[in-house]
């Protein structure tokens, strides 16, 4: 990556894309937001003090060399995909997509999944955020149909979102997507009576290979777990939240 990358509180993708993609994911570190929010918080609808957000928003466009501010979006668990150029103020949406150079696609997430997806032409290049709902209610479909081009094309990153050893859920979530794939099942583990331990990069994978997706990478993180490097709501409930963002560079 050419721009100037902090190790310490950037993520890069480890991924084949075309050299003029390009993709980070952002970490709690190196900011100046205050406890609980400490301290590289980039949502400013957790409570947070919006100068710190503005804060650190600022220093990620420095330090990403950015030229615009990234299209924010008002996250609603949904699968409402907008085209980034048509993103003036953050708009409901959960994933946007983009074939103009320059323009930053970006999702925030504190245990969602974030899913940065470009195709290996490097002709467009889209950001996703995958709760439960929005994966199950078809989010990463939705983005794909968006971006208009073959899903062999695509390649996808999975980034950090909470692991399959931290995520319980009851029988209400799990029947959400096994009533729609029998495949699904195999992303459960029962816990305790009505429980299970539920596998979000597992269901995603599932999600995108049917679709035709077979270029899939990342999926290794856990937000839960690794609170030195993450926020996570179920953790911690009052925290902050991460970005990843992909754009074309010019």
């Amino acid at each position: 990556m050419s721009v100037g990358i902090d190790a310490h509180n950037l993520i890069v993708p480890d991924w084949p894309a075309p050299a003029n993609v390009r993709a980070v994911a952002t970490t709690r570190q190196n900011g100046v937001s205050k406890p609980p929010y400490d301290s590289f918080n980039l949502a400013t609808h957790v409570g947070d003090q919006t100068e710190a957000v503005i804060k650190n928003r600022q220093q990620l466009k420095t330090q990403l060399q950015l030229k615009h501010e990234p299209c924010w979006l008002e996250q609603v668990h949904s699968h409402h995909v907008m085209e980034a150029c048509e993103i003036e103020n953050p708009v409901q949406a959960d994933a946007s997509f983009t074939r103009q150079l320059q323009q930053v696609c970006v999702v925030m997430t504190a245990d969602c999944l974030p899913v940065l997806f470009c195709d290996r032409q490097g002709s467009v290049v889209a950001a996703a955020h995958a709760g439960w709902r929005g994966l199950a209610d078809g989010i990463l479909e939705a983005t794909i149909n968006s971006m208009q081009v073959q899903s062999d094309a695509l390649l996808v990153w999975l980034g950090p979102a909470i692991g399959a050893q931290a995520y319980e859920i009851d029988s209400a979530v799990r029947d959400s997507f096994v009533t729609k794939s029998s495949d699904a099942e195999s992303a459960f583990v029962a816990t305790r009576k009505g429980h299970w331990l539920m596998d979000m990069y597992e269901l995603a994978r599932q999600r995108l290979q049917t679709m035709g997706v077979s270029h899939i990478f990342g999926g290794d993180f856990c937000t839960y777990t690794d609170s030195e490097r993450f926020y996570s709501f179920r953790r911690e409930d009052v925290t902050g939240r991460m970005a990843s963002l992909i754009w074309l560079q010019g």
